[in-house]
């Protein structure tokens, strides 16, 4: 087990984001799948680290979220895990791990939690998975609700765009966020929201909303971390601010190594092991 050093920040928990929405303080969630990204999102002192089913797309090259597995999450959890100290872990519920009964549901988020470190889990749905949050949360497993474009159910929803852009649609969604605080969940993320009726929602619950394309009056932002910093294939969402090109660096770096290896200065002298002083070439056998 892990301990924080007593000049570091205190470990997140979910009262923790409850209170900074109280007090009106900004957090941020970023995604990681693996023990270096997040020891450095932890160490960079994110609040929340998502093990998001969007592994399915940036790190095993899915067309979307829907093939990912619940091993699959579960073993980026873990990992995940090994590298963060004061982030709160939360780790997605995959498609089918939460969808054909609340028992099995209950199971497959103990399954995340015992075995793969993670302190709360997120599922998608609105008013169709109160009953399920209520089941979770009745059960002591913390749950992050989702709701807007949820990604699972790109097939029903005919694509990626945003939600809520009518009337109706829009009190839907204040309606569905309402039902899911009510049903125990600690915080909503609200993707592909139009920013009016994500600030409507962020005013009216009084748990956090997590923004992703929704807008700045979320409490909390979120994105994912390979859309941050460049390492992403194709267009990128309207919403993506990229912060850094890892994708060039890590290319140029590459490239430069090939060019080394292929002119024999890599690697030099000073980079090789050579035979201990007390051993003489001429008195190794042919």
């Amino acid at each position: 087990m892990a301990y924080l050093k007593p000049d570091q920040p205190e470990k997140v928990y979910v009262p923790a984001l409850q209170k900074a929405k109280r007090s009106g303080e900004k957090l941020v969630c970023l995604t990681a799948y693996n023990y270096p990204t997040a020891r450095i999102v932890d160490e960079a002192g994110v609040e929340i680290i998502l093990v998001g089913d969007s592994i399915g797309n940036v790190i095993h090259g899915y067309g979307n979220t829907i093939p990912v597995t619940l091993e699959e999450i579960l073993s980026a959890t873990k990992a995940v895990k090994r590298g963060a100290n004061r982030a709160l872990i939360v780790a997605d519920m995959p498609y089918g791990s939460f969808h054909i009964n609340a028992d099995e549901t209950v199971r497959n988020a103990l399954q995340l939690m015992k075995e793969g470190g993670a302190e709360a889990v997120k599922l998608e749905g609105g008013r169709n998975r109160v009953a399920l949050v209520n089941r979770l949360v009745d059960e002591e497993i913390p749950v992050m609700a989702h709701i807007g474009l949820t990604p699972q159910s790109v097939h029903k929803l005919g694509g990626y765009s945003v939600q809520g852009k009518t009337a109706d649609d829009a009190q839907r969604l204040i309606e569905d966020a309402k039902m899911l605080e009510d049903a125990g969940a600690f915080a909503i993320v609200l993707e592909l929201v139009p920013r009016e009726i994500a600030a409507i929602i962020t005013s009216e619950l009084s748990i956090p909303t997590v923004g992703i394309g929704a807008g700045s009056e979320c409490d909390i932002q979120v994105l994912v971390l390979h859309d941050l910093v460049g390492l992403t294939f194709g267009r990128l969402p309207r919403f993506v601010r990229q912060y850094a090109d890892l994708r060039q660096v890590m290319s140029e770096a590459v490239t430069a190594w090939m060019e080394d290896v292929k002119e024999g200065r890599y690697p030099s002298d000073q980079e090789s092991y050579g035979l201990p002083a007390s051993v003489k070439l001429e008195e190794i056998p042919d």
